[in-house]
């Protein structure tokens, strides 16, 4: 059975609102609500910011300037001398979204860990959760929602992909890895032995491509799992691939697709009803203005990903008869990639192990979008 997750009216997603009405650039058309002995919080939505939003000037590099998020901050100043440039910006970005962070070296690669909760909880009754991101992301999407678990009494990790994010970006063909799911499998096995993590643990998996692998990981490691929660993936054979990947796939306009600095946010922003504030726009943006690295591991790893039939390995192996583990589907209805009839078709494959929660309000990446919502249904189902 479905039901969906409400909030009191006043509560506005953490993606969207500022303290203060003043922090919202002035190109976005602004909501605000009053409660009382509240104070006066804004949002923006995207339909608001279309009805009010100024034509912007000529720009040669317009491509990089339509994105809400990054109007303000990446863009050709009138006098680059004085206003500055891509280098000073990353000086200035460089140092965010690394909460809860260290780098972990496994065999050859380095990887950016995210880990919250004491080493004790992972031997206390709530356990260790594990957090895997979709592309083009990060794990940083998942921070509040560790941080609020860990409070709760949870060991949380949560890794960076190879080639996203803070973790290495290794050259295909030079470094020893190619971007294939059977490789994506055995570096997470030997990252999760270097971590210690102990079986079983709860997996959390959200997104597309790097996403989809966490699920297949987890189909051919049933042992290793005591619960698994699916965030707004791709479940069903019927599943939509969104443009980017399509784009990436064609030559020439794939390798300039994935030098776009603004891809990650762009892509967060058009599965979601909400415009990224600047400050979380910087980090998602931040591994692509670094180096061409980010790019190019999304563009091989798209390459190499056969979206359908993972797919429908997905939907036939966690159907009834072939897993029994409970499973979480909390789905933000608001996905403007994977409608809410996925989900659904998903739940129908395996009723008895499945449990489906609508998360109002959110978008493809829920734990962005609302991550207080997200939490209440972790705790309720781990």
């Amino acid at each position: 059975m479905a039901f969906t997750l409400h909030s009191p009216p006043f509560k506005l997603p953490t993606s969207s609102y500022s303290s203060s009405s003043s922090s919202i650039n002035h190109h976005y058309s602004t909501a605000t609500v009053t409660t009382t002995k509240r104070r006066l919080r804004t949002f923006v939505t995207k339909a608001e910011k279309e009805d009010d939003q100024e034509e912007p000037s000529f720009n040669p590099f317009g491509f990089v300037t339509d994105n809400p998020s990054s109007r303000s901050a990446i863009q050709l100043p009138e006098s680059p001398a004085e206003d500055g440039n891509v280098g000073q910006m990353l000086y200035r970005i460089e140092d965010k979204g690394k909460e809860y962070g260290k780098y972990k070296r496994s065999g050859d690669f380095v990887w950016f860990v995210r880990e919250t909760g004491s080493s004790d909880a992972r031997l206390g009754p709530r356990g260790t959760v594990v957090f895997l991101h979709g592309a083009p992301t990060q794990s940083y999407s998942y921070r509040v929602v560790m941080s609020q678990l860990a409070d709760a009494g949870f060991h949380c990790y949560a890794p960076d992909w190879l080639g996203f994010g803070f973790s290495d970006k290794p050259q295909a063909g030079f470094d020893g890895f190619d971007y294939t799911e059977k490789e994506y499998h055995e570096q997470l096995d030997k990252l999760l032995d270097v971590l210690k993590i102990e079986s079983p643990f709860a997996l959390v998996v959200q997104g597309f491509l790097v996403g989809s692998y966490g699920l297949t990981w987890a189909l051919k490691n049933p042992d290793r799992i005591s619960k698994l929660v699916i965030m707004n993936t791709p479940l069903t054979a019927s599943s939509p691939i969104p443009g980017l990947f399509q784009q990436l796939r064609i030559p020439l306009l794939g390798e300039f697709t994935c030098q776009n600095a603004i891809m990650a946010e762009r892509f967060i922003e058009a599965g979601s009803a909400y415009v990224l504030k600047v400050e979380k726009a910087d980090v998602y943006r931040l591994p692509y203005l670094k180096s061409s690295g980010p790019g190019f591991a999304l563009l091989e790893a798209t390459k190499r990903a056969n979206f359908r039939g993972t797919s429908g390995q997905i939907a036939d192996g966690f159907a009834s008869g072939r897993w029994d583990k409970p499973i979480l589907v909390a789905w933000g209805i608001s996905d403007k990639y994977l409608p809410q009839s996925i989900a659904e078709e998903f739940q129908k494959g395996n009723p008895s192990a499945v449990t489906l929660k609508l998360i109002e309000g959110a978008g493809h990446m829920p734990q962005e979008d609302w991550p207080e919502k997200v939490f209440d249904a972790l705790r309720y189902f781990l």
